[in-house]
């Protein structure tokens, strides 16, 4: 059984920088960071694929968000500079049992959130 286990959100002004992180016990292949903003629909933001380690961005954050992970460490990042008060959300890790494309969004298993929040 996968367990995805988000830290490192936290209260930044717009133009700072955040690293947040997800610890991963079981086993899992693609991995993926989504957000959702109050009264508004989780969004997918970044995605890493296990065959070749391709990262994926959505347009709002590329450029600003860099996605890594350290399977010594069973980790994963998202590395978020210059942010802004609409980055503003809870941001969830997910992964999934087998490796298929970027633009795939369907996950397995998700994280309970860590809360980001940028003031102007």
């Amino acid at each position: 059984q996968v367990q995805l286990v988000e830290s490192g959100g936290g209260l930044v002004q717009a133009g700072g920088s955040l690293r947040l992180s997800c610890t991963v016990s079981g086993r899992t292949f693609d991995m993926g960071w989504f957000r959702q903003a109050p009264g508004k629909e989780r969004e997918f933001v970044a995605s890493i694929v296990w065959i070749g380690g391709s990262t994926y961005y959505v347009d709002s954050v590329k450029g600003r968000f860099t996605m890594s992970r350290d399977d010594a460490k069973n980790t994963l990042y998202l590395q978020m500079n210059s942010l802004k008060p609409e980055d503003t959300a809870v941001y969830y890790c997910a992964a999934r049992g087998r490796s298929t494309y970027s633009l795939d969004l369907r996950y397995d298993d998700w994280g309970q959130g860590t809360q980001v929040t940028v003031s102007s």
